[in-house]
């Protein structure tokens, strides 16, 4: 594997777009830095699905820490390995954090801060934030969120704490290769965004989203990755509107180069198929990746709520400048995240060491592969 690549945010000045509804985000272009020379090494790039602590989920973290403070990092333990091993990891924190011990699960979730510190130790380098449930404490709840992820030295996209960093791309720096990451969410539940802040919570717009990939692609994005808060929970296969969306979004291109090079969905719950829809690798769903057990619409549990996949995507340079950073690997590591014991488990490595869990692991397998990505390329990883 390779080793992982150091880190940074770049402070980016706003560029105009052609209307006020698609106002683009971006940084000045790094002119003097040159082309990645062909040849050069390419970089992984690991994503996973959602984060949504229960009740059940705190406690757990609370009994993890010897009943003082909150320590979710066993619970990540089991996919560390791959995570830490990637040049960039990205998550999705679905929630939000409370203060001074006032955390709540479903359906209004204020989660411990402490999640934050997990995530880091786990190798995570940033995350998706914008979901339905971003403003289920309203602003102060996005502030203390996306504060906690600052002192661990997480990245974030897709809400804001001022109108200076909602038009503040997220830039992740994968040895020569600036990976944008950008992020939006259906809806928040019906819950309306804060009074004079439009821009605490990116929701999804097409143009806005193809304005916004073009922004960071023109301030010297190499790759720009989309996370999509999107689909029908514990439906798994996607829905007319995924499909829609993620074809036009796809297709969107400046010249011959695509607009966005990847795309990662996030919301059913269950996790959902791989597709490479017009050349562009899309993620419909990865499922939730921590979860307290869960029970779906019809009122009955439902395992399939704790069940997930990892992404991991091999990118390479281009041969020439100018064109796209290609995807030359694909693979899916499928993941369970066991409540009794309260650890997410990587499923292959789970049954090399005996465990009986075949069955789960080919359900995903068989979900993942479901729109024909094996006649793609994508493969099983651990």
């Amino acid at each position: 594997m390779l080793t992982r690549s150091r880190q940074i945010a770049l402070a980016l000045t706003v560029l105009l777009a052609a209307g006020a509804a698609c106002q683009a985000r971006g940084h000045a272009p790094d002119r003097g830095r040159p082309a990645p020379a062909a040849g050069s090494r390419g970089f992984t790039l690991v994503a996973s699905g959602d984060v949504l602590p229960h009740s059940t989920i705190i406690d757990r973290a609370r009994f993890d820490a010897g009943g003082t403070g909150y320590d979710f990092r066993p619970m990540l333990a089991g996919i560390r390995s791959v995570v830490s091993r990637a040049d960039i990891a990205l998550c999705h924190m679905e929630t939000v954090y409370g203060a001074n011990g006032v955390y709540t699960g479903y359906p209004t979730f204020k989660s411990p801060p402490e999640v934050a510190e997990a995530l880091a130790a786990t190798g995570y380098d940033g995350c998706s934030t914008a979901s339905n449930h971003t403003l289920d404490d309203g602003a102060d709840g996005i502030r203390r969120t996306l504060d906690a992820l600052d002192r661990a030295g997480v990245r974030h996209a897709g809400s804001a704490r001022t109108e200076e960093e909602a038009r503040t791309v997220t830039v992740l720096e994968a040895g020569p290769a600036e990976v944008a990451h950008l992020a939006y969410t259906y809806d928040t539940n019906g819950i309306p965004l804060p009074q004079g802040q439009p821009w605490a919570v990116d929701l999804i717009d097409e143009a806005r989203i193809v304005e916004d990939a073009r922004a960071a692609r023109r301030a010297g994005a190499d790759v720009v990755v989309v996370s999509l808060h999107w689909g029908t929970e514990w439906q798994d296969a996607p829905d007319d509107l995924q499909l829609t969306l993620a074809r036009s979004l796809t297709a969107a291109r400046t010249g011959e180069r695509p607009d966005v090079d990847l795309i990662l969905g996030t919301h059913a719950h269950v996790p959902q198929a791989y597709e490479k829809v017009n050349g562009t690798w899309v993620v419909y769903g990865m499922g939730d990746q921590i979860a307290g057990e869960m029970t779906n619409h019809q009122g009955a549990k439902d395992p399939r709520g704790n069940q997930s996949t990892l992404g991991r995507f091999t990118f390479a340079p281009p041969a020439r400048p100018g064109e796209r950073w290609k995807v030359t690997r694909a693979e899916f590591v499928p993941q369970l995240f066991d409540v009794d014991a309260g650890r997410v488990v990587n499923l292959n490595r789970a049954l090399a060491q005996g465990a009986d869990l075949r069955a789960v692991r080919d359900r995903i397998r068989e979900v993942v592969l479901s729109r024909g990505a094996a006649g793609d390329g994508l493969m099983m990883g651990e």
